[in-house]
């Protein structure tokens, strides 16, 4: 399971608690919902017994290491992504931390570029899209992804996902991730280790009254907070139903 499928956990540590946005930018409730719980059940039934079980074997450490290694994969397409956006700095700032941990951090098992100032960024071409002015359109649950909108959905089929592992010049025999089943087996554990780091966070979700309505409105205030690099307008906690307050 994807990522993004569970990260909405992480926004009540950001902004509080979600606020309900109402059907206008869910018009298709129905079917999102029967997705959810088709997500739910591969989350409850696959991921998750594979993440706690990833988590009791794997010390620390190794564990750290693995997640420093797909997060320092991931300064690649941020940097190409802040570029689009203009952010030359913050772009500069992701060539730098790829450089630094690919060579000093070993492929990025450690991260000194965070210990020389160098700020951890996340950029994806949804969020791209979003400030060349493409509006969200509606909410909509993604079978195996989670949570998207219109405009994020799209932006994977526009920007088919890129095999940076495959193409990384500093990984050690890059060639062997050319091999499909060995590539294959690298995102795996890359899902497995994303899942496991957020098992602390299932006793949120299952507190809330309606999971369904919680993931979603905690989504779209996540990617609202993503999109404006966390500034948020006092304007946008007077939103009202007939607004559409997430982009």
């Amino acid at each position: 399971m994807q990522k993004i499928t569970i990260i909405p956990l992480i926004l009540m540590f950001l902004s509080g608690c979600a606020t309900s946005v109402g059907n206008n930018v869910d018009p298709w409730e129905s079917w999102n919902r029967s997705v959810y719980d088709f997500n739910k059940s591969l989350d409850k039934n696959i991921a998750k017994p594979l993440a706690s079980g990833y988590k009791t074997v794997t010390p620390d450490a190794v564990e750290l290491g693995f997640s420093n290694v797909f997060s320092n994969l991931n300064d690649a397409p941020t940097m190409v992504n802040n570029l689009l956006q203009g952010k030359v700095v913050a772009a500069m700032s992701d060539l730098s931390r790829l450089l630094i941990n690919s060579s000093f951090g070993l492929a990025g098992l450690w991260d000194p570029a965070t210990r020389m100032g160098l700020e951890k960024h996340k950029e994806d071409f949804g969020q791209t899209l979003a400030v060349w002015g493409v509006e969200s359109g509606p909410y909509v649950m993604l079978p195996l992804l989670g949570p998207s909108t219109l405009r994020d959905a799209s932006a994977y089929a526009a920007n088919p996902e890129s095999d940076w592992l495959e193409n990384a010049e500093y990984i050690p025999n890059r060639k062997q991730l050319s091999h499909i089943r060995t590539r294959n087996q690298v995102k795996l554990l890359e899902l497995i280790g994303t899942r496991a780091s957020l098992l602390k966070y299932d006793d949120l979700l299952k507190a809330s009254q309606d999971e369904y309505t919680f993931v979603r409105d905690s989504y779209l205030q996540f990617r609202n907070y993503d999109i404006s690099d966390g500034e948020i307008s006092d304007d946008d906690d007077d939103c009202d139903e007939e607004d559409e307050c997430y982009f």
